[in-house]
């Protein structure tokens, strides 16, 4: 019971932390990690750097143009909306039979794989993104092909 207690505190805490991000990028220029680190503290939360960089890459945030910008909705709340990531996409290759590569705007990887991952196709095994590049494991060359037709459809490429 009282682990319990303990879980649904910290889920609440960290959707509380996530809004606020949200908030934050919505209201300004957020340039640096350590800035919006530094406006959450200001706002009662304790953060590391490292748990604002992996809110900010689970959230779906993208680096554009010298900062960081929220998620549309769309792809926030929707699975399967590529919308507004679409236009990070710049390339969509193979490497062999299992691998998928994709090539992204610099910083915006992370975002992309994040909205890859929240589509669930059954054909990706695993993703692994940088800055600006994406990794996409498949069981095999059909697995593959279909992962292709998926990507090319949303991307447009």
């Amino acid at each position: 019971m009282h682990r319990m207690r303990i879980l649904m505190h910290t889920d609440r805490h960290q959707t509380e932390r996530r809004d606020l991000i949200l908030r934050h990028l919505r209201a300004g220029a957020v340039r640096r990690q350590s800035d919006l680190v530094g406006l959450l503290k200001r706002d009662g939360f304790e953060v590391t750097q490292s748990s604002v960089s992996r809110d900010m890459r689970e959230l779906g945030v993208l680096k554009a143009q010298g900062r960081y910008l929220p998620p549309s909705d769309e792809v926030s709340h929707a699975q399967g909306s590529f919308s507004a990531i679409a236009r990070f996409v710049r390339e969509i290759r193979t490497a062999g039979t299992s691998i998928t590569v994709i090539r992204t705007s610099v910083g915006a990887a992370g975002s992309v794989a994040v909205a890859i991952d929240k589509a669930a196709w059954p054909e990706a095994v695993g993703t692994i993104s940088g800055d600006d590049t994406i990794f996409i494991a498949t069981q095999d060359g059909d697995a593959q092909a279909r992962l292709l037709a998926h990507l090319h459809s949303v991307f447009r490429i």
